[in-house]
């Protein structure tokens, strides 16, 4: 299912691959949310091609509601499959197992199933660092559902039961809150007994990374600013984990500076640095994604200050935006 506002053109080219899918029964539906381009019509065209597209067309937005959350669950109820599996309109799965792969994971106890979504190489260091940044936090996210305690999946490659959500009233609880209707319905409502992780290399689904600094600093702050509504035992231990980041290249550097003679800090801050450079190579080659390790250590330490300047933005947001 996707969710989407004036996507013509991304659809045209994500549809013959939803469509294409190897996977014996399954339905494509596109919520049209208020758009304005053609993509009504060209959805219309495509649906009297193959049955098993489905159009669900949001006219009008209730007061208070979010416009994503509310096409969501819409489409939602519309659906006539219990599994529900998302992504965005700019997505674009890898290949033709996708819908298999995830699906393959549920079984009767199964609630969630959280996939990894990387964005698309391309060239220069903003890239590099999107493509950082998106795979530390697949790391942080799959290692603590693996540990047994989901606190999040991201969007663009999540599925969960129709049943769930409307067992729990769906978004009801933070309608009126932009963003969240991924990780914030994975934070509350998964479980490491009812969540499962697709790590398989054909489950992936990349996406259109941002091109400026700007835009992607926006969708950061839109995306981070979610957080303080993440249940209190996530936000701690997320919270430790953070403050050792930026500790470690903090103090590391001071103790460096002030203490010459204490040979041991540099080293353990070598052997810091080699062993989160390690971890992310092991994590990129298990789920199937290539990324230039060698930069690691430049990219972490540059990781610390950009997750503390813009989680304290994000800390104090009141008010993010989704497609008008």
């Amino acid at each position: 299912m996707v969710c989407a506002h004036d996507e013509e053109e991304n659809l045209r080219t994500l549809l013959p691959l939803l469509l294409a899918q190897n996977h014996p029964q399954f339905e494509v539906i596109i919520v049209d949310d208020r758009s304005n381009d053609g993509i009504f019509d060209f959805l219309r065209e495509e649906a009297e091609k193959d049955n098993r597209l489905r159009i669900v067309k949001v006219e009008h937005l209730p007061p208070h509601a979010n416009g994503k959350k509310y096409g969501i669950t819409l489409g939602i109820k519309a659906a006539h499959y219990d599994i529900i599996l998302l992504t965005d309109a700019d997505c674009r799965p890898v290949g033709n197992t996708w819908v298999q792969s995830m699906s393959s994971h549920f079984n009767e106890q199964t609630q969630f199933v959280l996939g990894f979504s990387p964005y698309q190489k391309k060239q220069g260091f903003l890239n590099l660092f999107i493509r950082y940044e998106t795979l530390f936090t697949a790391l942080q996210y799959f290692s603590f559902a693996w540990l047994g305690y989901p606190y999040m999946g991201v969007g663009r490659n999540l599925a969960y039961r129709k049943s769930l959500f409307l067992q729990n009233k769906g978004f009801n609880e933070y309608l009126g809150i932009t963003g969240g209707d991924d990780d914030l319905f994975v934070n509350r409502h998964a479980t490491g007994s009812n969540a499962a992780v697709c790590a398989d290399p054909g489950a992936i689904v990349t996406s259109t990374p941002k091109q400026t600094w700007r835009e992607f600093v926006q969708q950061k702050i839109r995306h981070l600013s979610v957080g303080k509504f993440y249940k209190f035992k996530h936000r701690f231990i997320l919270g430790l984990f953070t403050i050792s980041h930026l500790l470690t290249w903090l103090l590391g550097g001071v103790l460096i500076y002030l203490l010459p003679d204490f040979w041991w800090v540099p080293v353990a801050l070598v052997l810091r640095v080699f062993t989160v450079a390690g971890t992310v190579h092991l994590f990129a080659k298990r789920v199937g994604h290539k990324f230039e390790a060698w930069m690691v250590p430049l990219l972490d330490f540059l990781f610390a200050i950009y997750y503390i300047s813009t989680g304290t933005v994000a800390s104090v947001t009141k008010k993010v935006q989704w497609k008008s």
